[in-house]
């Protein structure tokens, strides 16, 4: 489409937050080709503030889960919805572009009325039949920006930009260095590491965290930070217990926002393959992310091969997840991540 007809672009990707982390170089390109255009994205509530550090972006959409589930439960859960649905389908998109590809957010599309809507042809749970323009994959499509990077081709993009454009304003700036000056780092060069992801699978082992944040300490003089929500508290105070150094714990001190402000920073990161360490790649910060069974081929720092550890990282194909045990999380030597380290610490000094 030409981009003097595009007036209005509606990208849903509500979830999950790593998800749409990835998901920011698609922003950039669009805003790229149809500069003019008013870009809107459908996200969960808890997600949105990751959205407001984005310069390319002109408006959020709230998707509020958790409330409009119980929309036959609670009459102003009934009326919250009506209302989104009102939100979806009172502005006349001339683009809609379903990043996610589930039967959920493809029939948010469809409530749009867009005349123009993008998914993936044969997408899961029946998607695509809501979709008006279905985008074939091909052998190339591996990683999920490359996925990304088809379908808004499809829209008429013209040129693919791989930047995340994140932007972190002075304020929380402030508060990141506040907190860092609380925990007596202060302009101390740090570490971070983030030990805590959705699935046990993803999860190395807190101890060779704890050994590896003693290397940190030992080899570069680096504080080092663990941070995660509330729900990562337990494994933080087993990693605080086996360590030889001392951990500051800023695990449910952080949003999302001075999160990115506090990784931007960092000498180092290293996380599992969770949503915040795919902040720390958009926020610009060198990043060593440890992979198990998940194909980091397809979800990994995107052409950045360096910042990647796992057991055959590089040559399994276009499988989602792997069952062989070789690829355990578990079989990640913390020798091999330290190496990754030293090389991206010492490029740094």
């Amino acid at each position: 489409m030409s981009s003097k007809k595009v007036q209005k672009i509606l990208i849903i990707k509500p979830s999950a937050l790593g998800d749409i982390a990835l998901t920011l170089t698609a922003l950039t390109s669009l805003r790229k080709s149809f500069p003019d255009a008013e870009i809107s994205w459908l996200v969960r509530k808890e997600f949105a503030p990751l959205l407001e550090m984005v310069t390319d972006l002109d408006k959020i959409v709230i998707f509020d889960r958790k409330l409009l589930g119980k929309w036959f439960m609670r009459p102003k859960a009934f009326a919250s919805l009506i209302k989104f649905f009102k939100t979806l389908s009172t502005p006349q998109f001339d683009i809609v572009i379903d990043l996610q590809g589930l039967f959920r957010t493809a029939l948010f599309a469809w409530i749009t009325r867009c005349p123009k809507r993008f998914g993936i042809k044969g997408a899961r749970e029946c998607a695509s039949m809501f979709y008006t323009h279905k985008v074939p994959l091909d052998e190339n499509c591996v990683h999920q920006i490359d996925v990304h990077n088809k379908i808004i081709t499809a829209t008429g993009v013209t040129e693919i930009v791989m930047q995340y454009n994140l932007t972190i304003d002075e304020q929380t700036e402030s508060s990141a260095r506040q907190l860092l000056a609380e925990n007596s780092v202060g302009d101390k060069k740090y570490a971070i590491l983030v030990t805590g992801a959705a699935h046990a699978n993803k999860c190395w082992p807190a101890e060779k965290f704890a050994e590896l944040a003693g290397k940190l300490h030992d080899r570069f003089d680096l504080s080092v930070i663990a941070v995660g929500t509330k729900m990562d508290k337990p494994v933080v105070e087993k990693l605080k217990s086996l360590a030889k150094t001392n951990i500051i714990d800023l695990t449910a001190k952080t949003d999302i926002k001075v999160l990115a402000a506090l990784m931007s920073k960092a000498s180092i990161v290293i996380t599992n393959d969770t949503g915040p360490g795919h902040i720390a790649v958009a926020a610009g910060a060198p990043v060593v992310m440890i992979f198990g069974p998940t194909n980091p081929l397809r979800v990994g720092p995107y052409r950045k091969p360096q910042f990647i550890v796992a057991v055959d990282a590089l040559t399994r194909g276009r499988q989602i997840e792997s069952t062989d045990p070789m690829h355990a999380i578990e079989k990640v030597s913390v020798e091999s991540v330290f190496q990754k380290v030293t090389t991206l610490v010492s490029d740094q000094q």
